[in-house]
């Protein structure tokens, strides 16, 4: 199981009818940002301490500050207990807290993970407190895309740069994949057997990775998100001595910028 690095805002209200805290600053890579209004220096201290215990003292960023708050019963108690050692699953998170209303989201590494920290929360409050859970399984972007296309080959029409009908809706899928990896540079990369000149079958799979672009683009993705490039005969995954291997070959392949 791979662990993700922190990045975690908690932020705590005694009540929601409080006057509003100064918005907090977005924590770093490996900081957990404690924000948001307390009614005494007591409360403020114990929280503090738990969460320092759960996360380390040097990891923990103070912004708590004292105001003119009401606790609903026991809530010092009931927070103490949604800061427990499952919260430390969760990546690139904000956990919300005010008054009754509990709010939570970011990453987590699997879907076990995902239900494992909304029980913990869930057992942990009375029925008197809401909870709004959406935590999402982060899946890495390459890995993501890989799946969505599979071992399947987008298909050209023999010798150009036209989709065959049957290459339309892996196409369709992968723009799917592709909306959900927004904001990341994407390269589209064609690829070519070894039959016939090369300069000839690079400039083919280049001409075929630029038809897939703007196959997406017209599927509402960001053109200026894809780049492409064509590796002709060059990158061979399976033996060209073969019909199945060359066909093999012949393929669209998706890589994530790093």
């Amino acid at each position: 199981m791979r662990s993700l690095s922190c990045c975690l805002l908690l932020s705590l209200v005694a009540t929601a009818a409080a006057a509003q805290a100064p918005a907090p600053a977005t924590p770093l890579p490996g900081q957990v940002l404690v924000s948001g209004t307390v009614p005494d220096e007591g409360t403020k201290a114990a929280l503090l301490a738990r969460v320092r215990t759960l996360y380390g003292v040097d990891r923990v960023v103070d912004q708590l500050a004292i105001g003119n708050v009401v606790l609903p019963p026991d809530w010092p108690g009931h927070v103490q207990k949604l800061v427990g050692a499952d919260l430390k699953l969760v990546s690139k998170g904000q956990l919300r807290v005010e008054g009754t209303d509990v709010s939570l989201r970011g990453e987590v590494a699997s879907e076990a993970q995902r239900q494992q920290v909304a029980s913990a929360i869930a057992t942990s409050l009375n029925p008197t407190y809401v909870v709004r859970n959406a935590l999402r399984v982060a899946v890495a972007e390459q890995e993501l895309l890989d799946a969505a296309l599979g071992k399947r080959i987008v298909e050209f029409e023999s010798g150009q740069a036209v989709l065959r009908p049957s290459g339309l809706p892996i196409l369709d899928e992968m723009a799917a994949a592709l909306a959900r990896v927004k904001g990341k540079q994407v390269e589209v990369i064609g690829h070519t057997d070894n039959t016939g000149l090369r300069e000839s079958n690079v400039a083919l799979s280049l001409a075929r990775a630029e038809a897939v672009r703007t196959y997406l683009a017209g599927k509402g993705i960001d053109a200026a998100s894809i780049a492409v490039s064509g590796q002709g005969p060059d990158r061979p995954v399976a033996d060209n001595a073969t019909a199945d291997g060359r066909a093999r070959n012949r393929r669209i392949e998706f890589r994530v910028a790093q």
